[in-house]
């Protein structure tokens, strides 16, 4: 009986996955017209006709060489940052039922910086991350701070079920240790592994080639599927955990599924780009307003943070005077729209 309440109870009306389908479609073609234009624009600049044919297999050799060889990788790193940001982010906001849980709020991103950046100052050059080895040692490094930022994430927050406010508060905590940690490794670093911390903490995409993108882009890979997979559980979990339970639901399995799901994406994204701030925080929210219904939709979350990062990167690169990194720029955007959240909240309390 359970079980059949489980498959039927969490259905949504039909409106929504029409405006779903919508949304990820318009926003399928927004991404490639981006990525045309990203990888067309430069010193050497192809015309958007030239860089479709190029994306269709098609093209001239010349586009082709400059496209394939120089261009794409940087493009690729941050299609697959973006998608697993924005994904990571649906994820944690719809698991803590809180519009602030985001992996970059809540110590995760920082976590896993701990764990780069060990790896990056202990590196016998500021090259270390130039061969597919040291990217492999970064993303593993990440991917082991992040998880043990998010065991003691959990553990602390956990109290009979998980709150979405706790778990928030805890998760900033825990933020501003894994940063303490961040800069005592700084301060004690050699003077020649310092610039390339520094770049990789600014959420910088130059430079960054199919090294670094691997490790992320298998991680989406294999992990996206599993997301998709678990949102008739997250549908379920949206009710509080007591309807959960009630319903059949294993409810600490399914939240401990959920949650490694979201930091994985969230480390491999961060060992291939660094700590791009604020994207896995704003795209789900903008996807939910696009969409609508009663939490962030993954696939258009995954589409909007990539189409996101390539065009703050290509902005960067392209447009303005001087290039800033990725992060900088997704800051700008975000952090505007974070003080408008809390200004709203604070309005809706205090009413």
């Amino acid at each position: 009986m359970s079980t059949h309440l489980v498959v039927r109870t969490p259905v949504l009306s039909g409106r929504v996955p029409v405006r779903s389908v919508a949304v990820a479609v318009l926003g399928g073609c927004l991404l490639v017209l981006t990525l045309a234009w990203s990888i067309g624009a430069g010193d050497f600049p192809i015309p958007l006709a030239d860089s479709l044919a190029v994306l269709a297999g098609a093209g001239d050799p010349a586009h082709r060489f400059v496209i394939t060889e120089l261009r794409m990788p940087r493009a690729a790193v941050a299609l697959v940052v973006g998608a697993s940001l924005g994904l990571a982010g649906a994820l944690f906001q719809t698991f803590a039922r809180n519009p602030l849980a985001s992996p970059d709020v809540l110590g995760i991103t920082d976590g896993a910086s701990v764990g780069a950046v060990f790896v990056i100052v202990s590196g016998s050059s500021a090259g270390v991350l130039a061969t597919g080895i040291s990217a492999l040692g970064v993303a593993a490094a990440a991917l082991a701070g992040a998880l043990l930022t998010a065991a003691a994430l959990y553990l602390f927050a956990w109290r009979r079920g998980i709150d979405g406010t706790r778990f928030v508060l805890i998760g900033v905590g825990l933020g501003a240790v894994m940063t303490a940690g961040v800069s005592w490794m700084l301060s004690k670093a050699a003077i020649y592994d310092l610039p390339a911390a520094f770049t990789w903490l600014a959420g910088s995409l130059a430079g960054r080639g199919w090294h670094e993108v691997t490790p992320a882009l298998y991680a989406l890979a294999v992990l996206g599927p599993v997301a998709i997979v678990l949102s008739q559980t997250l549908r379920v979990l949206q009710l509080g955990d007591d309807s959960a339970r009630g319903l059949g639901v294993r409810l600490q399995v399914a939240q401990l599924s959920i949650l490694l799901v979201a930091v994985c994406l969230t480390a491999f994204a961060v060992s291939a780009a660094g700590p791009i701030d604020f994207v896995a925080f704003v795209v789900p929210q903008i996807a939910l307003r696009l969409v609508g219904g009663s939490r962030p939709p993954l696939i258009s979350s995954a589409i909007l943070g990539a189409l996101l990062v390539l065009l703050a990167d290509t902005v960067s690169r392209v447009v303005l005077p001087t290039e800033l990194p990725v992060g900088v720029v997704t800051a700008f955007v975000g952090a505007p729209y974070l003080l408008w959240l809390l200004t709203r909240t604070n309005r809706k309390v205090s009413a």
